[in-house]
């Protein structure tokens, strides 16, 4: 056999495979056009049930695509957003969902499709050195939740991931700041501790934003302000080693945690004596 006939006969093959691969494609798409919405959502159940949530993605929106103003559509948008979610294509995941409250926007599953997503932008947030922008739409999407579905069974998942949330960003505040006081830019420092006080209070990170601007205050001189955020330390989280550290820094400069001078941080104190925040 010459080489110029393998060659054809080669090609020749690569042709057939190549109308077989598309006549199967072809014949697939056929027999999904001549199905029934519901057999074709069950074939979408089934690959979810496989642990197939891709195929069942896929699934889910043929019947979309098929049978556009059908129930089963409506079923087949929202369960194609959970599937998109299943296979982390979070993008897909937030398309679908945001489809479903666009067209169907009373509807019973509309929480849902909110909570899923507020989900996709949740199950986004990553380590605490990464950009923040996803724990900010997080938190965006959430808050629909909470405010719009306040009665859903979504709501309490909801508040308890806001709050998570809430606490990555200010988390993300003192990584930056504990960055700069190691530094020994104190000002910007400052302002990243300021952030979390004043911003963040209610998350688990103020107490050492507190005692870390005990530290930065000191550094540079301006005791009042020390005294002051230790007091605050001190009336809110006594029992907390950030206020023993504080303490520590404060009375070996031979000075005691106490509101003092005019700042931020004594309007802060003010706040605080009347418990209008925290």
């Amino acid at each position: 056999m010459t080489e110029r006939r393998v060659a054809r006969l080669g090609t020749s093959l690569t042709t057939l495979a190549t109308l077989a691969f598309l006549a199967a494609c072809g014949s697939d798409t056929v027999a999904l056009e001549d199905t029934a919405p519901d057999a074709i959502y069950q074939q979408a159940e089934l690959a979810l049930a496989e642990g197939d949530p891709e195929d069942a993605a896929r699934l889910f929106g043929e019947v979309e695509r098929l049978y556009p103003y059908s129930e089963f559509a409506k079923r087949g948008l929202i369960m194609q957003a959970f599937a998109h979610h299943r296979s982390r294509d979070y993008e897909n995941a937030r398309a679908a969902a945001q489809r479903f409250i666009d067209f169907y926007p009373a509807d019973e599953d509309a929480a849902y499709a909110q909570y899923l997503l507020a989900l996709s932008y949740y199950d986004q947030i990553d380590q605490v050195g990464r950009d923040q922008g996803l724990t900010f739409q997080a938190l965006q999407s959430l808050r629909t939740v909470i405010e719009q579905y306040p009665d859903s069974e979504y709501a309490r998942s909801s508040i308890l991931k806001f709050d998570l949330a809430f606490d990555h960003l200010a988390a993300k505040e003192m990584e930056i700041g504990r960055y700069y006081l190691k530094r020994k830019h104190y000002p910007a420092a400052i302002n990243r501790f300021r952030a979390v006080v004043e911003e963040f209070q209610t998350t688990t990170h103020t107490p050492e934003a507190l005692m870390r601007l005990v530290e930065s205050y000191l550094s540079l001189g301006l005791t009042e302000e020390a005294q002051t955020a230790g007091a605050i330390l001190g009336y809110n989280f006594q029992s907390s080693p950030f206020y023993d550290d504080a303490y520590r820094q404060l009375t070996g400069r031979g000075l005691a945690p106490e509101a003092a001078g005019s700042n931020w941080l004594v309007d802060v104190y003010r706040r605080t004596v009347r418990g209008n925040w925290l």
